[in-house]
């Protein structure tokens, strides 16, 4: 754009200085001729003037006034600057001239003699090819100046007279005025186009800066809005997923509740009728020792159940105070030892995030008791860059584990999908020691990391 501007904008201002230019030059030219004709004209009227009556008399001036006339006009300083000077009648007819031959020969008139006789002082350049020229064989140009000779009481015009000027100081004057002419207007020129380029220059940049910055707002509207897409998409699927669990696991539940406390519930109402119908008092205490055995073990089974379904109340706690809650339960439920490792989050987490990162560690551990024997278990929380890093890990298999109670029942596909639909990843890997460490990454500000 600033090299299209400069090559544009230069060649606008050169025609437009060079068509200025001219223009300006020509006008002041010929100002400058006309004032020098007027003071010529004007200097000549004080010896021409009184002539004026001999003019008014007669077609040509008397042979004392030419002698007279003659005498003046031959002097060197005369001569030098005006080397010829004529005195016209209105009807083209010679009254004078510093050459003999042309007094009382009529000729056409001049342009210049018909603007003097309207009272107008005028110059121009000499006709070479007018008769009155060509007879004494002018092969200069001089500058003619007409000035009209007027009688002193009327102001009358009588004559005009044509007065040849040597042109040599009018051009030194003028190449003079035309040089600082066309200094002044280039260098107004170039200042111009300085200011102007300057000013698109830094116009420009502006504009590229701002295009550039355009772009790259542009281009992270654009991978938003393909992260966004992508997100959507996620949430989307983990929904359905979370859904389609959500199903499995209210089945799973209600197989658990029917083969387990439903079935011993079922002997207690066995037990109650065998109460009802023993013969002794010692039969009547088995009886109602099974009952007894039935019930309570009804009643862990319920409570296991329920145990890992119902979150603490963790609303208003840190996110660290919930994985150690997490943890703690854990090792009372299990009888297993928990390292936790948790830095200091510097803002709080909406609750769902939090009932996330429960049940991560909650689901983790169980896993680990399950497949590790609780052998080396360990959750690290710690922020990194605003984004959130939670992970459990075990140090792999040292012994059959125990089953910990129906456990939360999430498994690790529904923990995936539940991080993934807050936005977040989940990985799971092989420790050098054999172990397994899983591990979920969630965005504290609300957003979510690739995997």
């Amino acid at each position: 754009m600033t090299r299209q501007f400069a090559v544009t904008g230069s060649a606008i201002m050169l025609i437009a200085m060079i068509v200025e230019g001219l223009f300006t030059v020509e006008v002041v030219s010929r100002n400058t001729i006309d004032r020098m004709a007027a003071t010529t004209a004007l200097f000549m009227d004080s010896f021409l003037s009184p002539l004026s009556d001999d003019l008014a008399a007669g077609d040509v001036l008397p042979p004392e006034e030419r002698a007279a006339l003659d005498g003046l006009l031959g002097r060197d300083d005369f001569r030098s600057r005006f080397p010829h000077l004529e005195i016209w009648k209105a009807s083209g007819t010679v009254a004078y001239s510093t050459t003999p031959e042309l007094v009382g020969r009529r000729f056409a008139r001049p342009a210049g003699l018909d603007a003097a006789l309207t009272g107008e002082v005028s110059a121009r350049y000499t006709d070479l090819n007018a008769d009155e020229h060509a007879i004494r064989g002018f092969t200069s140009r001089y500058l003619e100046i007409y000035a009209p000779v007027r009688e002193p009481h009327t102001g009358r015009i009588v004559a005009v007279a044509e007065i040849h000027e040597v042109t040599e100081p009018l051009e030194q004057r003028l190449g003079q005025l035309r040089l600082s002419s066309w200094l002044a207007r280039i260098g107004v020129t170039v200042l111009i186009m300085s200011g102007l380029f300057w000013i698109v220059y830094r116009g420009n940049g502006i504009i590229m800066a701002q295009q550039r910055q355009l772009g790259e707002r542009m281009a992270e509207v654009e991978r938003t809005s393909r992260h966004n897409r992508v997100l959507r998409e996620r949430i989307q699927r983990a929904s359905g997923k979370i859904s389609e669990l959500n199903e499995r696991f209210l089945r799973g539940l209600g197989a658990d509740l029917h083969d387990g406390p439903a079935q011993l519930i079922g002997l207690a109402v066995l037990k109650v009728e065998h109460v009802r119908l023993a013969e002794t008092v010692r039969r009547r205490e088995e009886e109602l020792h099974a009952l007894d055995s039935f019930l309570g073990d009804a009643l862990r089974e319920i409570r296991a159940i329920s145990k890992g379904l119902i979150l603490p109340e963790i609303e208003g706690l840190p996110l660290p105070e919930v994985v150690h809650r997490a943890a703690r339960a854990h090792e009372q439920r299990t009888g297993t030892v928990v390292i936790v490792r948790c830095e200091d989050i510097p803002q709080p987490l909406p609750d769902a995030a939090k009932m996330c990162a429960y049940r991560f560690v909650q689901e983790g551990l169980n896993n680990a008791f399950r497949h590790a024997g609780g052998n080396g278990q360990t959750v690290t929380c710690k922020p990194e860059g605003g984004v959130l890093c939670l992970a459990v890990e075990d140090g792999g298999q040292c012994g059959r584990g125990r089953p910990a109670g129906s456990g939360s029942g999430l498994g690790l596909v529904g923990l995936r999908e539940r991080v993934q639909s807050l936005g977040g990843t989940f990985r799971m890997s092989k420790v050098p020691d054999g172990g397994t460490r899983i591990e979920m990454t969630l965005a504290m500000t609300g957003g979510c990391q690739d995997e």
